[in-house]
């Protein structure tokens, strides 16, 4: 028998996913997480990135999150994103587009530009642009 691991990937918007995975990639904020059955448990949280989803004899399946806590239990992986899209759904121009908007805040510095936020904003679009670009290679 195929050992498993349930996964919840949920935002505001709603639920994402929610079924077995032999596998759980993760973008956890000190690093990548690499999430099997039976992991010892840990909550941390997520940085703008992709949450891949391996389930056996299925294809992997892509979301891109924008930041989020990590619930890991032995038997059990719960994503709360602050936001959350399956990969193929992201919008390429957008994301090019909240990327130059964000260099652009960076590299003008003006009197009211929140520094965190946008480099948070240039982060996240970094993030979507790398799971447009997974993607793509994977057709």
């Amino acid at each position: 028998m195929a050992h498993t691991i349930h996964v919840d990937i949920v935002s505001a918007e709603g639920e994402m996913f929610s079924g077995e995975a032999s596998m759980v990639f993760a973008p956890g904020t000190l690093g990548d997480l690499g999430i099997a059955p039976r992991h010892a448990p840990l909550i941390t949280t997520l940085k703008p990135g992709e949450v891949r989803v391996h389930a056996e004899g299925a294809e992997e399946q892509v979301f891109y999150v924008g930041g989020g806590i990590l619930e890991v239990q032995p038997h059990a992986v719960t994503v709360l994103a602050d936001t959350a899209a399956r990969a193929k759904d992201l919008d390429e121009a957008e994301a090019q587009a909240a990327k130059q908007r964000a260099e652009e805040a960076l590299r003008a510095r003006g009197e009211d530009l929140d520094l965190a936020q946008a480099q948070a904003e240039l982060a996240r679009a970094v993030a979507q642009l790398r799971a447009i670009e997974r993607l793509r290679k994977k057709r």
